[in-house]
């Protein structure tokens, strides 16, 4: 039996506080949803706010159809099928296509150069980039390999590795001085990633092309680990209308849309939070200079 072709009224019975408006799929969307966080039945019900009864029946429909799986425990847990469409599922997600539209509007909101990288081999290696509609064009090109410490799509990403695993990329590329305001000193870049976790952006005051500013922030696959970054880009000595606050709102939020689509489980909500307008992780506004 389609375990979406259920109704209320045609098996289920009704569960108390859900609301008129539930429907079967929806149920069991919710119970696929925390499968993978709870395994006894108790505990699945109450995170999917359905009764147990309910919850039963759609457990072993997904069963049937091997997208659940019980063990001799009575613990549940998530089936083959789920594995097999996830693993298809993955194999055709392009990050730059998925990035596309969400870094396109950036750049339409913002009128900067918009950039997105791949954390590869201890470097930062462009996917993609929308130039701003001005007559000059930023020096980079999709293709192009950068270092992590002087651009603001791998400080990010430094940051969102963690001190102790930034180090020891650090010390295997080296900190190499790409202008004279590039961090060299590792002290100095493990302080100034602190400061990145806190705020959500990192900032690029031309320390990797003399005369072009950056902010940036951190993209995250399905398994929550940080693989890539977003930035917008414009030259220094052009007055911007927004400040280093307000811009890296607005690259922290499309970070976190563009991780979202690509399943990183701790922005799943961040897609909706952004096409409602609302910015999921709030920049710090103790930056309220323009750039």
């Amino acid at each position: 039996m389609d375990i979406f072709s259920w109704s209320t009224a045609g098996g289920w019975p009704a569960d108390h506080g859900e609301g008129p408006a539930i429907t079967a799929s929806d149920k069991t969307l919710a119970v696929l949803d925390v499968l993978g966080e709870h395994s006894r039945l108790a505990e699945i019900a109450a995170a999917a706010g359905l009764s147990k009864p309910t919850t039963h029946r759609i457990l072993k429909a997904l069963a049937e159809r091997g997208y659940a799986r019980i063990d001799g425990k009575g613990r549940y847990s998530a089936g083959p099928r789920v594995l097999t469409l996830a693993g298809r599922l993955l194999t055709q997600l392009d990050p730059a296509e998925q990035a596309d539209y969400t870094l396109r509007r950036l750049r339409a909101e913002t009128g900067l150069t918009v950039h997105m990288g791949a954390y590869a081999s201890d470097e930062v290696v462009y996917i993609a980039k929308i130039d701003a509609p001005v007559p000059y064009k930023m020096p980079s090109r999709v293709g192009m390999s950068t270092r992590l410490h002087t651009t603001a799509i791998g400080k990010a990403i430094l940051a969102a590795l963690g001190d102790e695993e930034a180090s020891q990329v650090c010390v295997r590329t080296g900190l190499e001085a790409r202008t004279p305001k590039s961090i060299t000193d590792l002290r100095e870049l493990i302080a100034q990633l602190a400061k990145i976790r806190e705020r959500g952006y990192s900032i690029d005051d031309e320390e990797n092309e003399t005369d072009i500013r950056c902010v940036g922030a951190a993209v995250y696959g399905h398994t929550d680990r940080v693989i890539g970054g977003i930035s917008l880009s414009w030259l220094a000595f052009n007055r911007r209308s927004r400040t280093l606050a307000e811009l890296g709102a607005q690259v922290i939020a499309a970070a976190d849309e563009i991780s979202a689509r690509l399943g990183a489980p701790s922005r799943v909500g961040s897609f909706h939070d952004s096409a409602a307008g609302t910015v999921p992780r709030q920049a710090s506004r103790d930056d309220q200079h323009h750039p």
